[in-house]
């Protein structure tokens, strides 16, 4: 997962007053139980009801199918796999020595980062995932079934951050006008907006 993700995809739903859904936050459940996949589809599906909301995450197999049949913009972030590499090793460590909340009580932890297998490893999976995840939104970006969104697709950090700052700011937001870098530290919710985006990438 590249780093940094989760804040791109906050600041973009601020800056257009728009609800930000995780998906991370609504899959992992307390002790990183994963949400049956029925319930998860539920719950994306009933979050997606607001009219105007950005998410962020993959989950090409179980829940990707109701996100681009609701979005009208992706943002793919498809960074040089040394970039994700760097920005998920520095994340992930920074969490597991801070002890850092992510959803729901849950953690990283030291014992992950040994364990060989990718989907309890985040930074192999990230190793690993990155060529299938360019290989899937290069062949989703060109099907005539997604031609209805709009493809943005972003190969650097200052490609991310000068797409960043053309984004419009939503009227009667608090932040109009802040560059980026004082965007992403904002905390207060979102004001509700008119229409869809999604924030995607190939990550690891």
């Amino acid at each position: 997962m590249f780093g940094g993700r989760e804040d791109d995809a906050r600041a973009l739903a601020y800056r257009l007053g728009a609800e930000h859904v995780e998906l991370d936050a609504i899959f992992h459940r307390p002790g990183w139980t994963p949400l049956p996949l029925a319930e998860f589809r539920a719950r994306l599906t009933q979050r997606l009801g607001a009219t105007r909301w950005i998410t962020d995450g993959n989950y090409d197999s179980s829940v990707q199918d109701i996100v681009l049949a609701r979005a009208d913009t992706v943002v793919w972030l498809d960074l040089p796999r040394p970039a994700v590499m760097r920005a998920v090793i520095g994340r992930t460590l920074r969490r597991v020595i801070r002890r850092q909340e992510l959803w729901n009580g849950n953690r990283e932890r030291w014992s992950n980062l040994c364990d060989p297998r990718p989907k309890q490893n985040i930074i192999l999976w990230s190793f690993t995932r990155h060529a299938k995840y360019r290989a899937t939104y290069e062949r989703k970006s060109a099907d005539p079934a997604f031609a209805h969104i709009h493809w943005h697709r972003l190969r650097s950090r200052r490609e991310v951050d000068r797409f960043l700052a053309t984004v419009t700011q939503a009227p009667g937001t608090t932040t109009w006008g802040r560059p980026y870098h004082e965007l992403r530290r904002c905390t207060s919710p979102p004001p509700a907006g008119t229409d869809a985006a999604y924030v995607c990438q190939s990550r690891g």
